[in-house]
C-alpha cells in the first residue's frame, strides 16, 4: 500500500527533505550496516532521494533502491542510483539480498501490515543477511502536519515483531531527532540478521 497524501508531501518537499541532517546515532548505525554486510547486494527499501544508497555505493556495495515517490526516484536516478518506483509490497524476492536497509520508511505502512512486510523482508534476505530498521517510537497511527501517515510502535513491540519474523537482533540504538516536519521525535535503530 502507498498513501497518496504521504507521497504528495514528499513530492512537494524534496529540497527541504535533502536538508534534514541525519542524527549521529543514524550515521553510526548506517556504517555498522555496511560493515556487517561487508560486500554484496543490498536493497534500500523506502530509499527516498537516494542519499543512503549513494553512501552504500561509495562503500563498494551493489544497491537496488525502491521508493513509492516518483520525485525521489527521479532525483536518485539523476545522481547515479539504481532507483525504482515501488512499494513495500514489491519486495517479493527470495534470498536475493545480503542486506536490506529500511530507514524510517516502514513507519508509513499501516500497523496491521507491519508483520507481513517484515516476513517479506526476511524471505528476501539471504541466510544471515543483515537488516537495518529505523522507526519513530510511540503508539497508534496518525498524520503529521505535512499530512504524512505514520504508524508508531514501542521498542517491545518492535523486538517481538522482529523475533516473530525470524530475525535475531544484533544491536539497538535509541535517540531523539528533528525530522522534516520540524518536530523532535524519539526513534529506534535496529540492526538484525535473518
Amino acid at each position: 500500500m502507498s498513501d497518496p497524501k504521504t507521497i504528495n508531501a514528499y513530492t512537494n518537499n524534496v529540497a527541504e527533505y535533502l536538508k534534514v541532517p541525519l542524527p549521529p546515532e543514524q550515521l553510526t548505525s548506517r556504517q555498522e550496516f555496511v560493515d556487517a554486510v561487508g560486500k554484496g547486494h543490498v536493497l534500500d527499501l523506502g530509499s527516498g532521494p537516494g542519499s543512503d544508497s549513494a553512501f552504500f555505493l561509495r562503500q563498494g556495495l551493489s544497491v537496488h533502491a525502491l521508493d513509492a515517490t516518483p520525485a525521489f526516484v527521479d532525483y536518485a536516478r539523476a545522481n547515479g542510483v539504481d532507483a525504482h518506483l515501488g512499494t513495500f509490497d514489491d519486495v517479493t524476492e527470495v534470498a536475493a539480498y545480503d542486506g536490506i536497509y529500511a530507514s524510517f520508511s516502514l513507519l508509513h505502512a499501516p500497523r496491521k501490515d507491519f508483520p507481513r512486510h517484515l516476513a517479506a523482508i526476511h524471505r528476501a534476505l539471504k541466510p544471515q543477511g543483515v537488516f537495518f530498521l529505523g522507526l519513530k517510537l510511540g503508539t497508534g497511527e496518525h498524520r503529521d502536519h505535512l499530512d504524512r501517515y505514520y504508524s508508531y510502535f514501542s521498542q517491545n513491540e518492535i523486538e517481538e515483531a522482529l523475533a516473530d519474523a525470524g530475525f535475531t537482533i544484533d544491536g539497538i540504538r535509541t535517540g531523539i531527532g528533528k525530522g522534516l516536519a520540524g518536530s523532535y521525535d524519539g526513534f529506534i535503530l535496529v540492526l538484525a540478521h535473518a
